[in-house]
């Protein structure tokens, strides 16, 4: 199990979840649990073939070590087929090692960057 999984996340969401000390998804809130994805490339993917053209996308590093014990992290296929960790749970902001924006790319549509935010 990676120790860094990839977690795709509204740029709303997360700074509630700054303010509240919790981040949740609420739009995953019936489902009981958050997505994240174990590979950088997979989650781009992923991104660009649900949030093609979002400009209000942020990717969390969750770092696994990080979360509490009660949100364990358990790898089963998703509806979408593939095969990726998730994280159960809400996600203490300490266990968010990175933030970075996804970033539509010009150069070519349908497909994003990732850059840094301060």
């Amino acid at each position: 199990m990676p120790s860094i999984i990839y977690h795709l996340a509204f740029r709303s969401d997360w700074e509630a979840g700054l303010t509240s000390g919790e981040y949740r998804a609420p739009s995953l809130a019936d489902e009981g649990f958050i997505h994240a994805s174990g590979d950088e490339a997979q989650m781009l993917r992923v991104a660009a073939r649900l949030f093609a053209g979002r400009t209000d996308l942020l990717v969390l590093d969750v770092d696994t070590e990080r979360l509490p014990n009660d949100s364990p992290v358990i790898r089963e296929p998703a509806r979408s087929g593939e095969i990726y960790p998730h994280v159960y749970g809400p996600i203490n902001p300490d266990a968010v090692a990175r933030v970075r924006a996804l970033v539509p790319d010009s150069n070519n549509p349908g497909t994003f960057t990732l850059a840094d935010i301060g």
